[in-house]
């Protein structure tokens, strides 16, 4: 279809085809929020063209943003042209075309920020970045070093000592990764972040800007984890994710270390498609086309260079970079990949969640086991190596030993006994402040922001000091690899461990539990009032375990907001918004007035969704699941009348959500024993939502192939009814559009358990914290109603999909009647929401409306 270019007011808007009004205002709305630098919540229902709208209108505002800045710079540079000519740096015959190419765009940029300055110009007009003084220093050291090399100079007997021009940048690009820088590569201009939470989300928003207009001429890269990215097969095998990185950090460093002088010593393995101009070659390629993480593998291998890195090299030039949620929302992530926000544009797609990503992200938990098994391996490396030690390094190993010690200690256990065997004297949850449990634990006087950099620096080999006798240790982490099972002292395994496959557990074990124990570490050292440790003894200390808990998300999201220019935070089901105002931004020191709100309808005609919340069913019976009520027999009896008489009239597949899949077993069973079930079957070939990953994909297969049959084949079967639970595998990220949805029934409103210690510490912290507004419910009770809301408008948002679709919406329970609730469903559902008190007017409203749609 030919390309369509909308304007709005004076705004041009590329798109692949006539856009839906909203379309054109998400698009006006979103360019007006980057070019002021505010922070948007936009909420736009599926199937209304969001990734297009996001597409579009962002790169819209790049477009005019960048042709802005080259306008701007070429007045000031047309001012300073005799600077330019001035020949102030004599540059040596014979010097690299791209060194002399990076002199000159330097010199260039260097005269705009001096122009700048001079004039008084706004930094966000001209778009012109701070650079960092490493960064000079970086930039000028290596120039100075081609010069010199070129001369003869003090420089050239440096270079000698590499292999060719290209080793000394691919040093400091290795180096850079740790460091959280990326040079090499010219300074990045400004740049449009994309993240979403899935890798089939991400790529499928990839093949949506390969379909836009802006297509051919948008430098994008893809960013992935080394498990998605690797092209070495020796590596990829390892299974693991932590095997995976920890082996691909040794290979670089053996690349980079020194050369073995002994000739017995073994050569040490480095990785083949690590190479400098491989990678070179690779990022130009990256950049040259879009491409997702599958087609950005398949090139990877094709030239014979690493994907993972390449990728890295190619962020400063890329106009787009799209990555998942991890990478851009935890700190050393984002730094260990090269990624600067400063004065860039992050767009946080499928953001529904984002509060509890970023608290999970940032929480952590260790188990008794790993606590043990730690320990056991610890210890006997400083038993075997200790005398090659540095002292200090001794010291920081002796500190470790002594935490893990007291962390079993403080759960109950002995750390020199089995934590299989060992029984706990007391058991239960409690919940302390992050200074109580250091003085419980008694580590109160151990600096843990060391501790952790000792974790850290082990984790790249550059802690521990071997002597020249023994040569063949690679380092701590090949040496914790090197610790099968049968090695670990008998007091510290399980004496009859469950049996699995000839390699399976060497395949998928971690490569040491000490990750888990810095994980936890490092949280430890988050400020008193924004986390609790949640102490979880369960009888046996192997099932016992500490968790830290964060409840503050907005500390480490505030980074983000204080560095961007802009933060849009979009979701097809934003509701209720009031959780990313008040926890996530004001928390974060947003002022209000930088927050601003968009919410569209739905394209689809007023008739084609029936929203109605039934208050009664068939007898009569009141409908309320609460978790007293809800197991009673006659209510769910009267569940399955519902239904029964729902699948008389709907044809195709209708959608059932439960509460909890433990619910749904127990309604399966009692309609089972009532005949209930046998009467749904007579309509409906009934499916269930299976609790294993692996089993959802041949569900949903067998669903679709029965609708498809039963529409083409007729008879009394008109279609499924799949069983689901909320929050669940089917809750989130499935499509059931046209007849794979066209009725999604709601049993009960899925509240989480008010028992939890987890909710009931965050809710207590929200209400000490947040200000609390006369008239309104406590932040910690909204807190509760807001997650049960925010599952159930994920959950009936699977129907629905496009511009055509058409199903019905039913809440079975009189408590979806109260307007606090109603306000909390989306727009474009509320406002159609009929609200049936007996069950009569409810079936034959679902036989009224739109009978040729509805009714077979």
């Amino acid at each position: 279809m030919a390309n369509k270019t909308p304007e709005v007011g004076d705004i041009h808007f590329p798109f692949p085809f006539t856009p839906y009004s909203i379309q054109k205002d998400f698009m006006a709305e979103l360019y007006q929020v980057l070019e002021a630098g505010k922070i948007g919540i936009f909420e736009s229902p599926t199937g209304t063209g969001k990734s297009l709208s996001l597409i579009c209108g962002a790169l819209s505002w790049l477009r005019d943003f960048e042709e802005k800045k080259r306008q701007q710079e070429a007045r000031l540079l047309e001012t300073g042209t005799l600077l330019l000519n001035t020949p102030d740096i004599l540059r040596p015959a014979g010097e690299p075309d791209w060194v002399a190419q990076f002199v000159q765009k330097k010199e260039e940029r260097d005269l705009v920020d001096r122009l700048q300055v001079g004039s008084g110009g706004n930094d966000y007009d001209l778009g012109l970045m701070l650079r960092l003084t490493q960064e000079e220093e970086e930039t000028e050291r290596l120039l100075r070093l081609s010069r010199e090399m070129l001369a003869g100079g003090p420089g050239a007997e440096q270079l000698e000592q590499l292999t060719g021009e290209e080793e000394l940048v691919l040093a400091e690009y290795e180096s850079d990764e740790e460091k959280g820088t990326a040079s090499g590569s010219l300074l990045s201009s400004e740049q449009i972040y994309y993240c979403s939470r899935t890798h089939s989300q991400l790529a499928q928003f990839v093949h949506e800007v390969q379909k836009s207009p802006f297509g051919k001429d948008t430098r994008l890269v893809s960013l992935g984890s080394r498990q998605n990215l690797c092209v070495n097969e020796d590596v990829r095998h390892l299974g693991s994710v932590q095997l995976i990185n920890d082996r691909c950090v040794e290979m670089q460093r053996n690349k980079h270390g020194k050369k073995p002088k002994k000739r017995r010593q073994e050569p040490r393995a480095t990785c083949p498609f690590y190479n400098y101009e491989q990678l070179q070659l690779l990022r130009d390629e990256v950049l040259v086309e879009v491409k997702d993480i599958e087609q950005l593998v398949t090139l990877g291998k094709e030239a014979h260079a690493c994907p993972y890195y390449g990728s890295r090299f190619a962020i400063p030039a890329a106009q787009l970079v799209v990555l998942p949620y991890q990478m851009l929302l935890h700190a050393a992530t984002r730094q260990a990949a090269g990624i600067r926000l400063q004065g860039q544009v992050v767009v946080i797609d499928e953001a529904h969640n984002l509060i509890d990503t970023i608290t999970g992200i940032h929480s952590a938990e260790v188990s008794g086991s790993q606590l043990c098994q730690a320990h056991s391996q610890l210890l006997q490396y400083m038993e075997r190596y200790g005398r090659r030690l540095k002292a200090k390094n001794l010291m920081y190993i002796k500190q470790i030993l002594y935490l893990l010690e007291k962390f079993v200690t403080v759960l109950g256990g002995n750390i020199k006994q089995n934590p299989h065997s060992q029984r706990l004297s007391r058991t239960g949850t409690e919940l302390k402040t992050i200074n109580d449990f250091l003085f419980l634990s008694q580590i109160d006087n151990i600096n843990l922001f060391k501790v952790e950099l000792f974790g850290f620096t082990e984790k790249y080999g550059a802690v521990l000091a071997p002597s020249r006798e023994q040569p063949r240790l690679a380092g701590f982490q090949q040496f914790l690899q090197s610790l099968q099972p049968e090695n670990i002292p008998s007091s510290h395994m399980d004496s009859s461990p469950s049996p699995v496959e000839e390699g399976e557990a060497r395949v998928l074990r971690p490569s040491s539990p000490l990750m888990h124990i810095e994980g936890f570490l490092a949280a430890l050292t988050t400020a008193n009032q924004d986390g609790r440790v949640i102490l979880s003894r369960q009888g046996s200390l192997s099932q016992s375990s500490l968790k830290f808990l964060l409840l503050n998300p907005a500390v480490p999201f505030a980074q983000v907001v204080k560095e961007c220019r802009a933060v849009v935070i979009a979701g097809g089901t934003m509701q209720p918004v009031s959780d990313f105002r008040e926890q996530l931004l004001a928390c974060a020191g947003v002022d209000a007035e930088r927050v601003v709100e968009f919410s569209c309808g739905h394209v689809i005609p007023p008739d084609n969704i029936l929203p109605l919340v039934v208050c009664s069913g068939p007898s009569n019976q009141q409908l309320e699941f609460t978790y007293q009520q809800r197991e009673l027999p006659q209510m769910m009896t009267e569940t399955g009348r519902i239904l029964c008489n729902l699948c008389n009239v709907v044809p195709g597949g209708v959608v059932c959500f439960f509460p909890s899949y433990e619910y749904q077993r127990q309604v399966h069973a009692h309609w089972d024993k009532s005949g209930l079930l046998a009467r749904l079957a007579v309509r409906k070939k009934i499916f269930q939502e299976p609790k294993r990953a692996n089993q959802v994909e041949q569900v949903l297969l067998e669903y679709s192939k029965c609708i498809q049959c039963c529409g083409q084949v007729g008879g009394t079967m008109t279609g499924a009814l799949l069983l689901s639970v909320v929050g669940g595998k089917m809750s989130e990220g499935i499509n059931f559009s046209d007849n794979l949805g066209r009725c999604v029934v709601m049993v009960g409103m899925p509240y989480p358990n008010i028992k939890s210690p987890e909710l009931q510490e965050k809710m207590a912290y929200l209400d000490q914290t947040l200000p609390r507004t006369p008239g309104q419910v406590p932040p910690g009770k909204a807190l509760v109603e807001n997650l049960c809301m925010k599952a159930v408008n994920q959950s009936i948002g699977r129907a629905i999909r496009h511009q055509k679709d058409f199903a019905s919406i039913v809440l079975l329970d009189q408590r979806y009647a109260r307007p606090p609730i109603l306000a909390k469903l989306p727009a474009w559902i509320r406002d159609r929401v009929e609200i049936k008190t007996t069950f009569g007017p409810a079936i034959a409203a679902m036989r009224k409306v739109s009978p040729a749609v509805l009714v077979p």
